[in-house]
């Protein structure tokens, strides 16, 4: 067994200095095979085969164990790792003030991050008078507060599409100034909703934790008459189905 063992280590010699001996061997392999050459070369040096084969089977009892504990550790790992990612994945409804709450039996189906800008309309509101009206929302959706991993986009209706092609169209319920220099938190209801995909049966919608977005306070009047500007904001977007 040794010298067939010996034998076939010596055919993968040749290409140990190839891109597939460096990528395929494990460091456990690896070292296995380096510690076997060099007790064959002290082996042959002292000419004593009963020393090559008592060092190459406690060497093989040492890898074989190794092995062993290394797929233990595994079981024990993969497990606590999974539950920490669906831990990491739930949603729990934002504190909102009272009238923002959603009622009960509702329940979070998803949560995105917004940046992008809210677009006014300079309009004469009234004879003489001029002001920013809101016109729409344009902003990108994104599956975390870094604004990675892009899930949808948001636009006039106000319409929240995802990437999937579920759309749900809102309208708005109530409205609370949290930040005075951002644009309000609100609570939305649904004119409707389609799928497939996170948005399709959404019920209710939340606005939160919102920056930036409010329209100007000056610039309105006869010269600026029909211009739009964009101000930039941020926000956070709760979906809720019935449980």
């Amino acid at each position: 067994m040794l010298l067939t063992t010996h034998y076939m280590i010596m055919q993968l010699l040749p290409l140990r200095n190839t891109p597939f001996f460096v990528l395929k061997f494990s460091p456990l392999l690896k070292f296995f095979l380096i510690t076997y050459f060099l007790t064959y070369l002290i082996s042959t040096t002292m000419k004593s085969f009963e020393t090559f084969r008592f060092s190459t089977g406690l060497l093989l009892f040492t890898a074989l164990t190794m092995s062993f504990m290394a797929c233990q550790k595994d079981d024990l790992v993969l497990p606590n790792a999974t539950s920490t990612a669906s831990i990491e994945l739930r949603t729990s409804p934002p504190s909102v003030p009272a009238i923002l709450e959603v009622p009960e039996g509702y329940e979070v189906s998803f949560h995105t991050y917004a940046t992008g800008v809210q677009v006014y309309k300079c309009t004469e509101t009234s004879p003489g008078v001029f002001a920013w009206v809101f016109k729409e929302p344009i902003a990108g959706l994104y599956a975390n507060e870094n604004y990675n991993g892009e899930t949808g986009i948001h636009y006039a209706g106000p319409t929240w599409e995802s990437n999937s092609g579920s759309k749900v169209v809102g309208f708005r319920l109530q409205g609370a100034t949290v930040d005075p220099d951002a644009i309000p938190w609100l609570l939305l209801g649904v004119v409707s909703s389609q799928g497939p995909g996170p948005l399709a049966g959404t019920s209710f919608i939340q606005r939160v934790n919102t920056a930036g977005g409010k329209a100007p306070t000056t610039g309105a009047n006869a010269s600026t008459l029909g211009q739009e500007v964009s101000i930039d904001y941020t926000a956070e977007y709760f979906f809720y189905k019935p449980e």
